[in-house]
């Protein structure tokens, strides 16, 4: 097993908690499954989201899904003028046997598509 990092972003259609809570149980049920991973696996998230969601914390929902025990820190990611809007990142740091499989949903599968090519990202 090694410390891996795992990258992951999606996209909300608005903002409000409702849909933030649904989008961050969507993406952590997505790398927890894509990489068989086990919450005790997981050392760290850092979450970021867009200035433009402010609706709540994503780092609560994912405690509200399992990840109660892990450290977490929220922050907003930097928007230079035509970045993408309503997009909620995450990198997790985790142990896995090999590389891991990042997880990008709905909007976001623009962002990194050369870390998610061949992969099955086809959520709406």
């Amino acid at each position: 097993m090694r410390l891996w990092g795992i990258r992951g972003a999606t996209t909300l259609d608005s903002d409000t908690r409702e849909e933030l809570k649904a989008r961050v149980a969507e993406l952590a049920g997505q790398i927890q499954r894509r990489n068989q991973l086990e919450v005790e696996d997981i050392v760290s998230a850092i979450f970021t989201t867009t200035p433009d969601l402010v609706s709540s914390f994503p780092a609560a929902w994912a405690r509200s899904v399992g990840w109660s025990k892990v450290p977490m820190l929220c922050t907003h990611e930097l928007a230079p003028q035509g970045s993408l809007p309503r997009c909620l990142r995450v990198l997790v740091h985790a142990y896995l046997p090999g590389p891991p499989q990042h997880v990008y949903l709905r909007g976001a599968k623009v962002l990194r598509p050369d870390l998610v090519e061949g992969e099955d990202n086809d959520e709406s």
